[in-house]
C-alpha cells in the first residue's frame, strides 16, 4: 500500500525507538496533511500554507517528546 501525501511528509515510516507518542503524532499530523489535500481546490495556497505548518509542527512536537 502506498503512503499518502501527509505520511510522506512526516516520514512516517521513521521511528528507530518504535516510541508512540511520535507515532501518534505523525499520524495525526498526517491526517491534517491530507485533509488538506483533499480540500485544497478551495485554495491551493492557504491548503498549501496548512500543510508546511502542521508538517513544521509535527517536527517540534517529535522533538519535544524525544528530547532528554
Amino acid at each position: 500500500m502506498n503512503d499518502s501525501l501527509g505520511e510522506r511528509r512526516v516520514r512516517k515510516n521513521f521511528n528507530p525507538n518504535a516510541n508512540k507518542d511520535v507515532e501518534h503524532i505523525k499520524h495525526v499530523a498526517a491526517a491534517a496533511i491530507d485533509w488538506c489535500e483533499e480540500h485544497k481546490s478551495k485554495d491551493p495556497r492557504l491548503a498549501a500554507l496548512a500543510q508546511t505548518a502542521f508538517e513544521e509542527a509535527a517536527m517540534w512536537a517529535v522533538k519535544l517528546v524525544t528530547s532528554g
